[in-house]
């Protein structure tokens, strides 16, 4: 997966933090709708294996499989989890109500196992970004 960057300074360790423009899934026309709440710039670190210099655009690179598999924990992971615990629920035995209520507890142990494993991904920064080229 490649995008666009701005590198805005150098870092230590060969490393260069860079502005990296946030799309949207409407087409990223903010300005006439107003609707969206998130930054439109995302300032990362990614390896500058090019020497880039603070000003110059280049273009980046990930790892698409890593990216692609942090969206699958973060969206379809709760659902497993949430199915699996109305499956289990039924299988004890619950009513309608104590089954939806242990899928809402199950859905809540996916959140908390997303926040505390993204901590744990956050410090060993597993997506990384490498600076391929100048744009």
């Amino acid at each position: 997966m490649t995008q666009e960057a701005v590198v805005t300074k150098l870092l230590p360790d060969g490393m260069a933090e860079v502005a990296v423009r946030r799309t949207t899934a409407c087409g990223g026309n903010c300005g006439s709708c107003e609707s969206c709440v998130f930054e439109r710039e995302l300032k990362i670190a990614a390896k500058n294996s090019i020497d880039a210099q603070p000003g110059q655009k280049v273009l980046l690179k990930s790892k698409s499989a890593i990216i692609f598999g942090a969206a699958l924990r973060v969206y379809v992971l709760p659902m497993l989890f949430f199915l699996a615990g109305y499956l289990f629920a039924a299988l004890v035995g619950l009513g309608e109500t104590g089954c939806i209520a242990v899928s809402f507890i199950f859905l809540l142990a996916a959140g908390a196992y997303l926040v505390f494993s993204q901590r744990r991904k956050k410090q060993k920064n597993e997506i990384n970004f490498e600076i391929i080229s100048f744009l």
